[in-house]
């Protein structure tokens, strides 16, 4: 049977689903949500000295646009709309960062604060092991929901965007970003 992309999402999401529920409540150390973002990747950038405003749409489980390209030091607004039926992130960072910040987000899960379709906001931050979701090179949304990242970036040239929800970047719910002098 041949899977168009939004059932290979829905498989992803179940098989994501079914993993965490399967694993025993005491997988993860109790931590706070902070590795996996930022680090040299660029830094927060200032609204007023973006050069240009970039439409990041997400579905079930891929981004429009598939790939970006940006000058080192440029300042880009995203406005992230997620339009699928799940929970999706937009987050900026190297590969390395995004396998790390996934173990961060399968946490998340576990405990509860993350669901395949909503964010449990009241648990985020409050009795959760300090977890939060609020870094600048990120945003996680609900769906139908519409965020902001406003990046400046740095001569990092192996960037990636993706959704590190479990399961969604195993099936290709990433895109790379182009770094130019």
């Amino acid at each position: 049977m041949k899977f168009n992309r939004k059932r290979r999402g829905l498989v992803a999401v179940a098989l994501s689903v079914l993993l965490v529920s399967g694993m025993s409540q005491t997988a993860f150390a109790a931590g706070s949500h902070g590795g996996g973002h930022g680090a040299k990747t660029g830094s927060e950038g200032d609204r007023n000295e973006a050069s240009r405003t970039v439409n990041v749409d997400m579905f079930d489980n891929y981004f429009e646009p598939k790939s970006m390209s940006f000058k080192e030091g440029e300042t880009v607004r995203f406005v992230v709309k997620n339009k699928g039926e799940f929970v999706h992130e937009f987050n900026i960072a190297t590969a390395e960062m995004h396998a790390s910040h996934q173990t961060e987000m399968m946490q998340m899960m576990e405990r509860g604060i993350l669901e395949s379709d909503r964010i449990n906001h009241e648990m985020m931050g409050h009795g959760a092991g300090g977890m939060r979701h609020d870094h600048a090179n990120s945003v996680l949304l609900e769906p139908g929901d519409t965020g902001e990242v406003i990046w400046t970036f740095d001569s990092h040239s192996k960037l990636e965007f993706a959704c590190n929800v479990p399961g969604h970047y195993d099936s290709g719910m990433m895109g790379n970003i182009k770094l130019s002098h």
